[in-house]
Order: structure tokens, then C-alpha cells, then sequence
């Protein structure tokens, strides 16, 4: 005999019975980060009503596309367990050169910005070269970046001081740009929404052919519920502001690629394998040096990109463009999100997530006219108890057999 509801009874119980081995073998994913975010944003809410206004939070969609593109390359760098100390140095190397070619020397954006971004490659293919190839650490050789990678561009920013950007150009629109058409941002929640279904359900039913262990579709139609729900929530919110930002837009769309190119194909596999371990990713037949070196050349590009948004948004390249906090910031959002500096585990969304947390601190200070001081020191325990986390979750995972 039956019992009404038994199937998803036994769903429920599958689903909590999931999460708990989760969480007890070390697999919290993006829980914590989430947990921390919606604190961080209660508070601030209860302390300045504005906080969560669409007004604050539009702008708050913008403000982190530039250090989460920073994040993203950074993220690459991270997850075969090297460190890039020289992004920072690297972004306002990308926007001066970007500046005089475009202002100074008459050059069209597109090249430009095209001359800008290689010039971010170059600079990483330079960065692996030394790591993987001369065998130098990783660490002296982005230090050694940051220093003079930040005196090229005081030296090409030298003779010009500040250069003031086009605010009709294409770099100026990345930032000052919205589809003011209510049906865009919502008609981005459903795509997004269908798209991660799909890619989730399929993923299942390849899975159950191959004899594999799969989610619960309970599991699968929660997750996708939340997504909905947070989306359409954010497509709400961006209305009522002045609609979906061209900058947020971008992000997301390299987000989903990157994302795709780590989860999908072999290179990313390659990568996720080197920073499990160098040696046994050797004997497995991985070009290791060339892994390295491409992971190096991923971060300043994306550096390169994220200097471009962010000079994008002051609409204007000085020899300050260069903040002290910018290459911190990049390497907590994507501590924080939830990238192990220990190697081998991470998501591109990770920049996503932890930039929300630095940015939310940042604009939340901004508000209650507090000290900057302040934000350094919540932004410094938040990023100590991520990576407190993700050690607990190795030895977790160490003590479960799974690390």
C-alpha cells in the first residue's frame, strides 16, 4: 500500500539526509558566504534605512564589476595554489596605456582598449615564465611586478598628470550605460533561472546513463527555486532604480563563460588537476609549465579588464588610479567567496560573491559616515573567517577521506 506524499517524503528525507554529510564531510559550498552577506546586509539596513534602497544597490551592482573582474583572474592563479600579488599594478597599467593611446595619441577606442587588455597578457605570459619556467616563486615574482609594473605607469602617466576620459566614449558607457526597459532585467532573471536548470537537469540524466549517483530532484528544485527567487528579486530592485547596468551584464556574461571553460573543458580540468598536485598532474601527461604560465596570463588580462571599468567609473587615468586597497580587495573577494588559497577548489563566482560582501562593507560604511579605518578592520576579520573556514573544511574533508 501506498502512502500519499511518500515520493517526496523520500525526497525531503534524501535531501536533509544530502546536506548533512555536506556539511559533516567539509562541503559547506557557498552557505557561509551567504549566511555572511545577509548579515552584513541586515545590519546595515537596521543601521541606515537607505541601505537597501534600489538607488544604493544599483550602484552597488556596478561598483563591484570592476575589482570582481580583478577577482576572476585572480581566482585562476589561486586554484593551482601560486598567488598574483601585481594585479593591482597591472589594472592601472592597462587603463594609462588605454588613456594616452586613445586621448593623447588620437587612437580609436576598440584598438585601444585591445592594446590595453594584451598588454595585461604580455605581462602575465612574463609573470609565467619566471614562476613555471625559471622556477623563481610566484610570490617574488608578482612582488617584483607590483613595483615595476607600477612604475611603468608612472612613468607613461608621467608627463600627462590626470586624463580625463571621453564620457560619451565606449569605455565611459561600460559603467554609465543602463537598458532602461523594465522587460531586460527581467527577461535576464529567466534566462539565467532556465539556463542553470537545464544545464543542472541535464547534467542528471547524464549521470542516471552512466550508472552515477546523482542530486535529489528535491535538491535540484530548491536550489533552482532560490535562484529564481534572488534573481527576479534583483531584476525588481534594478527597476526601480534606472534598470539592468551594461557593467553588470558583462560581468555576468564573463562569469558564465570562465565558468564554463573551468567546469567543462579540459583545460579547466587541468587546472582544478595542478592544483590538486603538481607532481601527480605531471605523471597524469599535463603540460605543467604551460598551465602555470596560462593561469598567470588569465589573471592580468583580467586585471588588465577590471582597470578599464575601473577607470570606467571615475571616467578618468591618474597616477593615484592605483588605490593601496584595490589588489587586497581582489584577493579576499575571492578568498572570501569561497576559493581555497590552498589550490584545487573554487568557482569564478566566488568574485562574484566575496566582492559583494568587500563592497557591501565598503558602501555600508559609506553611508553611516563612518571611518575608513572601520571598513578595513571588518573587511580584515570577514576575510580572516573565510579562511578559517576553508581550513576547517579541509581537515573536514582530510578526516572524510575526500582531500
Amino acid at each position: 500500500m501506498s502512502i500519499p506524499g511518500g515520493s517526496s517524503a523520500h525526497g525531503a528525507e534524501r535531501f536533509t539526509s544530502a546536506f548533512g554529510r555536506r556539511v559533516g564531510g567539509g562541503t559547506f559550498g557557498a552557505v557561509p558566504v551567504l549566511l555572511g552577506l545577509l548579515a552584513i546586509w541586515i545590519t546595515f539596513q537596521i543601521l541606515n534605512p537607505h541601505f537597501l534602497s534600489p538607488r544604493n544597490l544599483s550602484n552597488l551592482s556596478v561598483d563591484i564589476v570592476g575589482t570582481g573582474m580583478i577577482a576572476v583572474g585572480v581566482i585562476f592563479v589561486l586554484l593551482i595554489g601560486e598567488i598574483d600579488l601585481s594585479v593591482g599594478s597591472v589594472s592601472g597599467l592597462a587603463s594609462a596605456l588605454f588613456a594616452v593611446l586613445n586621448v593623447n595619441f588620437g587612437m580609436p577606442e576598440p584598438p585601444a582598449i585591445v592594446l590595453g587588455a594584451l598588454c595585461g597578457t604580455a605581462v602575465g605570459f612574463v609573470h609565467g615564465f619566471f614562476t613555471a619556467v625559471v622556477g623563481v616563486p610566484a610570490f617574488v615574482v608578482t612582488l617584483a611586478g607590483l613595483l615595476g609594473w607600477y612604475g611603468l605607469m608612472l612613468s607613461i602617466m608621467g608627463a600627462y598628470g590626470t586624463i580625463n576620459l571621453d564620457d560619451q566614449g565606449l569605455v565611459a558607457q561600460l559603467t554609465n550605460y543602463y537598458f532602461s526597459n523594465v522587460a531586460a532585467a527581467y527577461a535576464l532573471a529567466a534566462l539565467g533561472t532556465a539556463g542553470y536548470f537545464l544545464i543542472v537537469w541535464r547534467d542528471v540524466k547524464r549521470r542516471r546513463a552512466a550508472g552515477v549517483p546523482t542530486r535529489a530532484p528535491v535538491w535540484i528544485a530548491v536550489r533552482t527555486g532560490v535562484l529564481a527567487v534572488l534573481a527576479f528579486a534583483a531584476a525588481y530592485v534594478l527597476n526601480q532604480f534606472q534598470g539592468l547596468p551594461l557593467a553588470l551584464l558583462i560581468f555576468l556574461a564573463v562569469l558564465v563563460i570562465l565558468d564554463y571553460v573551468l567546469r567543462r573543458t579540459a583545460y579547466g580540468r587541468m587546472i582544478f588537476a595542478l592544483g590538486g598536485g603538481v607532481e601527480a598532474a605531471r605523471r597524469a601527461g599535463i603540460n605543467v609549465a604551460w598551465v602555470r604560465t596560462s593561469a598567470f596570463m588569465m589573471s592580468s588580462t583580467m586585471a588588465a579588464i577590471g582597470g578599464l571599468f575601473l577607470a570606467s567609473r571615475i571616467n578618468s587615468v591618474s597616477q593615484t588610479s592605483v588605490s593601496t586597497d584595490l589588489l587586497m580587495n581582489a584577493i579576499a573577494a575571492a578568498v572570501i567567496g569561497g576559493t581555497s588559497l590552498f589550490g584545487g577548489r573554487g568557482s569564478t563566482w566566488s568574485a562574484l560573491l566575496g566582492v559583494l560582501v568587500i563592497q557591501s562593507i565598503a558602501s555600508g560604511v559609506a553611508l553611516m559616515d563612518i571611518q575608513t579605518a572601520v571598513q578595513f578592520m571588518i573587511t580584515g576579520g570577514v576575510l580572516l573567517l573565510a579562511v578559517v573556514i576553508d581550513t576547517l573544511s579541509r581537515r573536514a574533508q582530510r578526516a572524510h577521506g575526500r582531500a
